[in-house]
């Protein structure tokens, strides 16, 4: 969900200021609404419950899936067993996109965050939507070109930054993606554990726990039981200037 427009003149400019300094990474590529109702109109309509893996590593990748209502985690698991977190697919956007096309097996896991409503389109329908809509093709490939970019932006950030400048990034890319504005800030409402995040910006989940604890003594974040609210986007900003 994008956040919110918002009306105070002073949280607007921290917003636009902490947005604007991810104006590097890639433009997230969306799909029309008649690209949807092709998607729609052409599939399956199946309700996963919250926790139900709707695909696994290895399983056969004959399916492209565009969620309308809900929010779906993609992670891979490392040799020793732990998850590690590669994205969060929110409603609108389509998952299961690249190893259909490449018809490679899956590489990756996806799990329902909460009850969420997918279009399931089989490989040979996608295909011929793709021959019959060249401007959808466009875009598929547009969305896929994004997310390489996104994933080359990850590794040079992985490379350059310090750990306080990576976490604040990823806290901004959320927000970006599926902040909620609220009167506390832009509250992220899902849980990423310390090892998830420790992970997604190749650090320790002990030098996780040291930095978000800056962060909350500086102001900057608060969590409580609704999830995590950026106080002050406009400070994490300052990180990556």
């Amino acid at each position: 969900m994008p956040i919110a427009k918002v009306t105070d003149g002073r949280e607007s400019s921290g917003v636009a200021m902490a947005l604007n300094s991810i104006a590097q990474l890639p433009i997230q590529v969306t799909l029309e609404e008649w690209e949807k109702q092709t998607f729609r109109s052409s599939g399956l309509t199946i309700i996963y419950p919250k926790g139900y893996i709707i695909f696994a590593a290895g399983d056969v990748a004959d399916k492209v899936y565009l969620i309308n209502r809900g929010r779906v985690k993609i992670y891979r698991l490392t040799l020793e067993g732990r998850r590690v977190t590669v994205s969060i697919r929110e409603t609108g956007e389509l998952f299961g996109l690249a190893e259909t096309l490449c018809g490679t097996d899956r590489v990756c896991f996806a799990e329902a965050l909460e009850e969420v409503n997918v279009s399931v389109l089989k490989k040979e329908v996608f295909e011929n939507l793709l021959l019959t809509y060249p401007l959808l093709a466009i875009k598929i490939a547009k969305i896929l070109g994004s997310r390489l970019r996104e994933a080359e932006s990850l590794i040079h950030h992985l490379m350059y930054c310090q750990i306080p400048q990576r976490l604040a990034l990823l806290l901004l890319k959320l927000a970006e993606r599926c902040g909620q504005k609220t009167k506390n800030g832009i509250l992220l409402n899902f849980r990423l554990t310390h090892e998830e995040i420790a992970c997604m910006i190749g650090t320790s989940r002990q030098t996780v726990s040291s930095v978000l604890n800056n962060f909350k003594k500086a102001k900057i974040i608060a969590i409580d039981e609704e999830g995590l609210h950026l106080l002050a986007p406009e400070k994490l900003a300052q990180l990556l200037t």
